[in-house]
């Protein structure tokens, strides 16, 4: 069995037994670490997907810059205000490493790897739509998972508000931006870069990975009362993912 079954098999044992502990607010104090172990392995996922699609050394260099990079701006942000917004990380996410956690790399890379496969299936020839669409699916996941974060978990404050949640729009218009940059760079690789072996498998597990981490947080959501953006996001959720689906099979 290959080194990406084995981590998905202990991402789905991991995602069940989250499931039931915070479904059932039951999560002791003493494994709040096993949150950003999640992500960890979420974020390893997406990383061995970019191995297979892009080959070892591309799919390595990819994976790197995209966890540099938005750690780099996740660290400006959280410094400076920079494209996010203004906020600070606490240490209920840590191990931190210059006022970041180390999760926030990890998430980046769950995040572009899910969306790029989704993006792919609704726009196949690439480009700059592809990228806006990518941008959007990113934003949908962060719609969910800022409000409980922020809100619920406690991994981070906002000194800026906003109307949704009290936080700033500016955050969501960085997710897009950080998200279509880095998708014109995945789109400029496909083009020059003859790519691995292709295989349905790690696509299917890449879409699945979104909708399960969605649904995760919308679970948090629902259990923290926070209707507008369970819902919300919800409905987007499925708009984004049957339409990638319907696109990809026809």
């Amino acid at each position: 069995m290959a080194l990406e079954d084995w981590i998905f098999r202990l991402f789905l044992f991991w995602y069940s037994i989250g499931i039931i502990l915070l479904g059932f607010d039951i999560l002791p104090a003493w494994l709040e670490w096993a949150n950003a172990f999640f992500l960890i392995l979420s974020g390893t996922l997406g990383f061995l997907y970019f191995l297979k699609r892009f080959g070892s050394i591309t799919g390595s260099v990819l994976g790197a810059v995209i966890f540099i990079f938005t750690f780099v701006v996740e660290g400006m942000g959280a410094g400076v205000g920079f494209l996010f917004g203004s906020y600070d990380y606490t240490e209920k996410f840590a191990p931190n490493v210059f006022g970041v956690p180390i999760a926030i790399g990890f998430a980046w890379l769950m995040v572009m790897a899910t969306t790029h496969v989704l993006a792919r299936w609704i726009y196949p020839s690439g480009g700059v739509f592809y990228a806006i669409i990518g941008g959007i699916g990113a934003v949908i996941m962060d719609l969910i998972i800022d409000p409980v974060a922020y809100l619920i978990k406690g991994y981070w404050i906002w000194e800026d508000t906003g109307f949704y949640y009290d936080i700033p729009w500016t955050n969501f218009f960085g997710w897009f931006v950080v998200a279509f940059l880095l998708h014109m760079l995945i789109d400029w690789l496909m083009k020059r870069k003859s790519l691995a072996v292709y295989s349905e498998v790690p696509e299917k597990r890449m879409a699945l990975l979104y909708v399960l981490m969605i649904a995760m947080f919308v679970m948090l959501a629902l259990l923290g009362k926070f209707w507008l953006a369970a819902g919300l996001t919800t409905v987007l959720t499925v708009i984004f993912s049957v339409t990638a689906w319907r696109r990809r099979i026809s």
